[in-house]
Parts: C-alpha cells; structure tokens; sequence
C-alpha cells in the first residue's frame, strides 16, 4: 500500500534514517560516548510485532456488541444503498423493506465472518517492503488527507499542494517505523477531481517503494489508475498480479447508510481483485452515539455490513474491518481525536477485529494540538500505544498528523517516527529465558569489577535488546547546555530537512514516465522529483 531503491538510510538500515555517530561533546561521561559511538547494526524492533495484550471490553462485553451489532443489520438495516448493492445483497438472501432499508440476516452475517479471509498481504515495489495484515501482527500507517500543510519554511499553515503530498510520502518512505504509506494530504491545488485521483496515484508511486493506500473520487477512476500502474509496471495487467497500491475510502455515511460514489469504489476495487480497502468512521455524540458502548456497535454494524457486500462479490475476498470511531467534544460538536476516549474506541475496535479473527485497520495518533507540541506528545503516545498494545493490524494517522486531521507537518512525522520505534519496543516485550535471567552473569560481576558496563553480555545486548532515539535527547543537562539548549522540533527540522533534501527515489524509469505524461494529465514537474530543486 514499488523496482527496488536504496534508501537514505545508511548501510544495514533498510527504511530508516541514517545513524549519525555524534562527536564525543566536552564533559561527556565515557559511557554516554560509548553509547553514541557505537554502531547501529541491529534492532530490537521489526514491522509486524505482536499486540493483543491490552483488552479493554470483556468477552461478555465483546459478546453483548456483537449480538446487537446483528440485530442492528437485521432489524434496522442499511438505508440508500445502490442499485447495484441491493442486487449483490438480495441475491444472497437480504431483504429490501418498503422503506428502503437492506436489512441482513443474522445467519448470513454469521457465515460472512466465518468465511471472509483471515489475514492477506500488502505488496511494496520492493518486496522486501511487503507485509502481512492480519493475526496479531501491527503494522504504522500513515494516512490523513488533510487540506493543509503546517509550512516548513514559514511555520504557518497554508492550503496542502501536490508537491507537499510528494515531499510526505517520500519523507515517510525514509522513515524506519511507518510500514505503510498512506494519503497524508489532499493536493488542493488540483481542482478537477481525475487529474487529482491520476495524480495522487502517481505522486504516491514515485515517492515509496513501500506498500501504500490512496482514495479515489468515484469507481470510474479506479480502472485508469490501474492502467498507470501498469504502465509502471511495464504492461497490462502487471499491477493486479501483486498490487503495491489499495484504492478505498469511507463507503457509509454514518449513520446506518451508503454512500453512493465511495460504496461504488469498493464494488469496484473489489471486482478488479484489489483488496477493500475501507474504513467506516463515526462520530460520537454526532453521526453515532454520545455512549461509547453505542459508537461501538453501530460502527461494527456497518463495517460488517461493508463486509458483507464484498463477500457476497467475491467470498474470502482480501479486506480488513475498518473500524475508526471517533469523537465529539460536546460541548461543541467538534472532531477531535486524541483524548482517553478516542483511545478507548480504537483500542477497543482492534479488539472487536480480533474477536471476529478478521484483520484491522484502526485510527490513532491524531492530535487536537496545532503544532508538534506536548500535547501534541501525549495524545498520540496514549492513543498509538493503546491501539498496538490491543492489537491493531494497521494503525493509520499515526505520523505527521496535527489539527485534529486537518494539517499534516513533516517535523511531527519525524518526531512520530521515533515515537513508533518506542511503542514497538514494548510490543516486543520482555525475554525471560535461562540466559536472560542472568544468574551466572550476576554472579561474575559480584565477584569481579562490580558493574556491567564491560561485560560480555552488556556489549552483545547493546543493539539486540535495546533501541536507541535519533533525535530524542539523552544528554546530560550540562551537555544539553553547552549544545545551545536544542529541543526536539528543532532536532526534526534539521531530520527532515537532511531526508528531504537527498532522498529522492526513483521509483519510476524514464521510459514509463514518459508513456505515463502522454497518456495521463500528470501535474508534477519533474524538477520536482530531483536533488538539488532548491526547495530543501
């Protein structure tokens, strides 16, 4: 959700920034120099690390959701679904009330769950990039769409454009922690709705090699931007072979209806043998709800419904329960996503996904603050470390995201990253074997210099047991002096600005970008897509 490229990031580090070896500063203590002078070639952490430990719904309460989410299908159903939904869904045994309403049995929900596919793959240019959704592995997503960008030179927030979702996505492809590309921003610079869906399909490809998800305005478009893969790939019909890139979006309007284009995009995507990609994203308190045990059970109603219409399609068909509920402040009606109730949700969705034993997508990492601040901080530490400890197969909005989704900013998707790696270290746990517990160590060490700074043991661990921040300060306060008092945000500007300024890939060869300018309204100048363009 890409020919293979070597990435920015130093040798042994596929995906990830470059280690810097930082010069020893003046009053170091030794062993910070160690630290600093060693050389990261391993990691404790790798994508698809296991959650599943945090569950905060009972199996009673698991149970009560999901006997209400049916009666919510089979007595309520779905209003204003397409003609061509209502024919796929009656044709396996819904019915269509006077009212309008595709109401779904209950036996039918039922034998969907059971036999919707338990786990499938998402495809990166580089294979080495692939991974697998599903079980309780969790994988980092970016995504968002939003409309404005947090400007890197000025510091203010202007309208998102083509070349910022360019420069996102490839920042993102440089980052060790996120394992999936996402949409982050909408080219608003781009009004007419193909060359917008043409153009984001394209941008995306040329700045990842990993697998990446896009949206699309209607399902027409959807057979065009298959053809520019292809025309990426070198001929027809490569693309859905092993597709790099999922195409979907939100196909209900909560609550309890279908949306007409966004419902049709995932007929569509799923008769060309793409997976679902969907998402059902209600609101507490506004489109569900106010009770949070309520948001639960209409969105998991609609999802399966989602799930049922691509089932009834093509049955085992690759797709995840997109479950993104979300909040309302009250007292105002306004979105917002990083309190302890949105964390709740998500946390509780990847739950409920894990109770049916389908794959996830969930939503975290969303923050109300305006800029990478400390609120910024603790609403997406609580809210991504909740959702992976849960078990969340792919947990979206987690990098670059501020303004409760409205703004995308490069420093926070650099800060994020480095948040990532820390959530994944507790994903992995702690190791308790007879070599681990150390009794043999402990005793040497008692009976010998009296620490363990030296010991075998302490330098084979150093990388394989622990992860070491990039731009997270561990200096002593004297050294953080003497070093002008530099914070993070400063620290991810320079990151960003280092990746930005070098990795280009170039994903891309010359001969399908020319066949894809003649074909295809591409929007992004070439000049763009190069070292030395003078923007970073």
């Amino acid at each position: 959700m890409s020919g293979t490229m070597p990435l920015d990031g130093g040798p042994g580090m596929p995906g990830g920034i470059a280690p810097r070896v930082a010069a020893r500063p003046a009053g170091r203590s030794g062993r910070a120099g160690r630290h600093e002078a060693r050389s990261h070639k391993a990691s404790p952490v790798r994508p698809g690390l296991a959650g599943g430990q945090y569950r905060p719904l009972s199996d009673h309460d698991l149970k009560r959701i999901h006997r209400t989410a049916l009666d919510v299908l089979a007595e309520l159903g779905m209003a204003e679904a397409t003609e061509e939904i209502i024919e796929i869904a009656v044709a396996k045994g819904c019915r269509l009330g006077a009212d309008g309403r595709l109401r779904f049995p209950r036996y039918l929900i039922e034998d969907v769950v059971a036999g919707a596919a338990k786990s499938y793959m998402l495809h990166g240019r580089d294979p080495a990039r692939d991974i697998e959704v599903g079980g309780e592995r969790v994988h980092f997503c970016t995504s968002g769409e939003a409309v404005r960008v947090l400007d890197f030179q000025s510091g203010q927030y202007r309208p998102s454009t083509l070349v910022d979702l360019f420069d996102l996505q490839r920042l993102a492809d440089a980052l060790e922690h996120v394992h999936n590309v996402g949409q982050t921003v909408v080219a608003t610079d781009l009004d007419d709705a193909y060359v917008h869906d043409v153009n984001v399909a394209y941008t995306s490809a040329a700045a990842t090699t990993k697998p990446f998800g896009i949206s699309t305005a209607t399902a027409a478009h959807v057979k065009e931007i298959i053809a520019l893969f292809d025309l990426i790939l070198g001929g027809e019909g490569r693309f859905q072979k092993r597709p790099f890139c999922v195409i979907g979006g939100c196909p209900i309007v909560s609550p309890l209806r279908f949306g007409k284009h966004t419902s049709e995009v995932m007929v569509a995507t799923t008769r060309a043998g793409l997976v679902a990609d969907m998402c059902v994203a209600t609101q507490a308190g506004a489109t569900s709800p106010a009770a949070l045990a309520g948001t639960l059970v209409q969105t998991v109603a609609e999802t399966l419904a989602c799930l049922a219409i691509v089932n009834f399609i093509r049955p085992g068909h690759p797709m995840h329960l997109g479950l993104w509920p979300f909040v309302s402040d009250l007292r105002t009606g306004a979105f917002t996503g990083g309190g302890g109730e949105e964390a709740l949700l998500q946390a509780a969705s990847a739950q409920i996904a894990r109770f049916y034993g389908l794959p996830s997508s969930i939503s975290a990492g969303m923050t109300d603050a305006k800029t990478p601040d400390g609120q910024a901080g603790f609403e997406k530490g609580v809210t991504v470390a909740l959702a992976a400890a849960a078990g969340g197969n792919l947990i979206s909005e987690v990098a670059g995201m501020v303004g409760s989704l409205m703004g995308a900013s490069f420093e926070a998707m650099v800060i994020d990253n480095e948040m990532l790696g820390v959530i994944q270290r507790t994903l992995k746990g702690i190791e308790v074997t007879d070599e681990s517990l150390s009794y043999e160590v402990i005793k040497e060490v008692i009976s010998g210099p009296g620490h363990y700074l030296g010991h075998p043991q302490t330098l084979a661990l150093m990388d394989r047991e622990y992860l070491y921040p990039n731009i997270s300060d561990r200096s002593s306060l004297s050294a953080w002096e003497e070093d002008s008092s530099v914070g993070i945000l400063d620290k991810a500007r320079k990151e960003a600005r280092r990746v930005l300024a070098a990795h280009y890939p170039d994903s891309i060869d010359a001969k399908a970008d020319a066949a894809i300018r003649a074909r295809f309204p591409i929007r992004l100048n070439q000049g763009d897509m190069r070292p030395g363009n003078g923007r970073w």
